[in-house]
């Protein structure tokens, strides 16, 4: 008989992961391949496969990269036939890749204000956050509906349960004009991506393909002081996430564990969206 832990391992099953060499990239590969299973990293940059070895080296080598442009659906294919070829198959499908711009001091606030926020960074961030997503999924998803089903795993973010609170970024001393804002592609990107989830879950359902998305927090990565207070001001458990934190929720999504879950979104945020 099956047990409960049988359920979440990956063992033999290979789990694609776009964004895969950037910090939550890399812990997605990891809860993969702690589980048994192997990862593939995809990434625009182009040591991808550099990164993806230095994070095998401690689980037999089940680990590889390649440089993909997931905007383009001839680059997704190419790829997609490379590890068709190495593996013979694929389970899974993580769509973590996004444009995340930082507000940089040295360029000044106002270009993030959505009155200011520039048509072809609009166009960027969608193309690669959510029409990414959407074109990895054709291709891999359809992949999957053809042999036998996976599982489907769309990175989203509290931002794509609520809106932005502007408060926390707010600087002493500037004119409300100049006051640096998350840019509205974020929220949209994400809301967007709870959308397409709940989309392919029904259209895929009978197929064997599961499709959920999950709902981070803010991750603690060196933030100055005072943001990083604004922040967890908003949040019930009082602090930003370890990047290690969200291990466990990937492998329960991704795995025979969730099994009977598709269409959803599992919220991990301390707390913040029940405020």
């Amino acid at each position: 008989m099956e047990s409960v832990m049988d359920r979440y391992a990956l063992k033999g099953k290979v789990v694609i992961i776009t964004g895969g060499c950037g910090l939550l990239g890399r812990k997605h590969a990891e809860a993969v391949m702690e589980a048994g299973g192997t990862a593939v990293l995809w990434d625009i940059i182009p040591n991808a496969d550099d990164v993806a070895r230095g994070l095998g080296e401690s689980h037999e080598g089940r680990c590889s990269g390649a440089r993909v442009d997931i905007t383009d659906r001839a680059s997704i294919e190419q790829a997609f036939a490379e590890v068709l070829s190495a593996h013979g198959g694929v389970h899974g499908l993580i769509n973590n890749a996004a444009n995340d711009p930082k507000v940089d001091a040295s360029k000044g606030f106002s270009w993030s204000r959505f009155e200011n926020f520039a048509l072809d960074m609009w166009n960027s961030d969608i193309a690669v956050g959510l029409t990414g997503a959407f074109l990895c999924a054709q291709v891999i998803g359809s992949h999957m509906a053809e042999n036998g089903g996976g599982s489907i795993l769309n990175i989203a973010s509290d931002l794509g349960v609520i809106a932005p609170d502007q408060r926390i970024y707010r600087q002493e001393g500037l004119d409300e004009k100049e006051q640096p804002v998350k840019p509205v592609t974020y929220s949209i990107v994400k809301h967007g991506l709870m959308g397409l989830t709940k989309y392919m879950a029904t259209y895929w359902a009978q197929k064997g393909v599961r499709v959920n998305s999950l709902a981070p927090g803010g991750v603690y990565a060196g933030q100055p002081d005072d943001f990083v207070g604004r922040l967890t001001n908003l949040i019930p458990m009082g602090r930003m996430a370890a990047v290690d934190e969200y291990k466990g929720a990937v492998l329960f999504l991704i795995s025979d564990a969730s099994s009977y879950m598709t269409g959803a979104n599992l919220s991990v945020d301390g707390g913040r969206t029940c405020w």
